[in-house]
């Protein structure tokens, strides 16, 4: 399935080699993973989302090599390690005939328009069609807005509403009295129930004056409410915000803000979630204030937990794609590494293994630094996955190296110093402490670690030599 490129020289823009060429089918990729018909959704021609119960399907499989990509300290241009990740499924699929699948997280709308631009690699190793995968893609960064949301909405409207009823008119409008007269709880309150030690209670109006109380009453302490509204885009005049500025909500302001959506904790929870269950408790414990007695509030406890579940009940399933070469892609998640963990999910990466099976190869990245992205891959990711990793893939630049040895400052946008465009051995050379140092963190936990050079037309061979 996978295919070979004719290579152009000089070589044309990203955007010119990506529009040159012409996907094949998303059918055909997912067949050549052995996936059925009934395995997969196709969002068009290009894009499928793939089922969980494929996983359960391949169970009894066993996994593939698993390697992660990773980098030195970046710097404002940037190492290629998604260029480096595709380019090396490429090399294993289209030219070592292994079966290999490239897990990466989907693109923020954020740095796409900024300076950073797409993340579908670069050159001859992209992923495409890249303006989908740089943009809308499947929804699912925009499910997790909505479902961001919708949790903030319901913060801000339990509070007032605490604010301004009684208990008897809070647990009315909570339990409200069906056609037949009587109350019930609904499946959603058992959670807040049994946090009360109320588990047992069955009737509504059986509870005493105090338990209903309890039960209506989260008491939230407006200044500790840590959930912000997001949206995935850069507007730094949303980043600070007064809330409640509406007649009917005077004397209910509060100072908040919007996050970008994929720095949000839903996001977060999504790529380390390892099925919908998994998913859906994770979705429930998420914290968002105190009461005003200290205790911690949750999802669960505003009784909104069922409700964001059902908004992102695709945005659970990976998104399969396909490289210029035609070797299988996995996108799913997007969290940022210096806000979360900076991985792709849990989910993709586990069916990736079935998939591959024990001969074939999946290759993941970790955002920013080895120091941030690769530990939060082994410290958090792992753990919560119960993977390991087979090698850790480190990758590096020539200017990077420069520049960590003493270079000049460096500008995204702005022209290169003469010393990142000419040889210098001797600032090369010192840079490579800073590898050095990643290359041992990385080798502290066992893992086989090998440096790939992205090279650039300006690197000359000693300095190359000199790395």
């Amino acid at each position: 399935m996978a295919k070979r490129l004719s290579v152009r020289d000089p070589v044309p823009s990203d955007i010119d080699i990506a529009q040159s060429l012409d996907p094949l089918p998303i059918t055909e990729i997912a067949q050549s993973l052995g996936l059925d018909d009934d395995d997969f959704i196709t969002y068009g021609p290009t894009k499928a989302k793939v089922k969980l119960e494929v996983l359960e399907k391949h169970r009894d499989t066993p996994n593939g090599n698993y390697v992660i990509v990773a980098g030195i300290t970046p710097t404002p241009l940037g190492e290629g390690k998604s260029t480096t990740t595709v380019g090396l499924c490429q090399a294993l699929g289209a030219y070592l005939g292994k079966r290999a699948v490239t897990c990466v997280r989907q693109p923020s709308q954020g740095p796409t328009f900024g300076i950073k631009g797409g993340a579908a690699g670069g050159g001859y190793s992209q992923i495409i069609p890249m303006e989908e995968f740089n943009l809308h893609l499947t929804g699912d960064i925009h499910a997790i807005t909505a479902a961001t949301n919708l949790m903030a909405a319901a913060i801000e409207a339990r509070a007032f509403h605490e604010a301004t009823q009684s208990d008897a008119a809070l647990f009315g409008r909570l339990c409200p009295a069906g056609r037949d007269g009587a109350r019930r709880f609904a499946p959603i309150m058992r959670r807040r129930l049994a946090k009360l030690g109320l588990e047992g209670a069955a009737d509504p109006d059986a509870l005493s004056e105090e338990d209903r109380r309890r039960f209506a009453r989260l008491d939230i302490d407006p200044a500790t409410i840590t959930w912000r509204r997001v949206l995935d885009t850069n507007d730094r005049f949303l980043r600070g915000v007064t809330l409640g500025r509406g007649p009917k909500e005077a004397g209910h302001e509060r100072e908040s803000g919007f996050d970008i959506a994929v720095a949000s904790e839903i996001m977060a929870v999504l790529a380390l979630a390892g099925s919908l269950p998994d998913f859906r408790e994770r979705l429930g414990a998420m914290v968002f204030a105190s009461s005003k007695a200290g205790e911690p509030l949750t999802a669960d406890d505003l009784g909104v937990s069922g409700a964001l579940a059902v908004l992102l009940k695709d945005a659970i399933l990976p998104t399969l794609m396909q490289t210029l070469e035609a070797t299988p892609v996995l996108v799913h998640a997007g969290p940022f590494a210096n806000i979360a963990h900076g991985n792709s999910s849990v989910i993709a990466d586990r069916l990736a293994l079935k998939l591959v099976g024990p001969e074939g190869y999946v290759v993941t990245e970790a955002g920013f630094g080895a120091d941030i992205g690769l530990e939060k891959f082994m410290n958090i990711k792992c753990r919560a996955s119960g993977l390991t990793p087979s090698a850790v893939v480190l990758v590096a630049t020539v200017r990077a190296l420069k520049m960590h040895g003493g270079g000049p400052a460096v500008t995204a946008g702005r022209p290169l110093a003469p010393a990142y465009t000419s040889e210098d051995v001797a600032l090369t050379r010192a840079g490579c402490a800073n590898l050095a140092r990643h290359v041992a963190n990385a080798a502290a936990y066992g893992l086989p670690v090998l440096v790939a050079i992205n090279r650039f037309a300006t690197d000359t061979d000693a300095e190359l030599e000199a790395v």
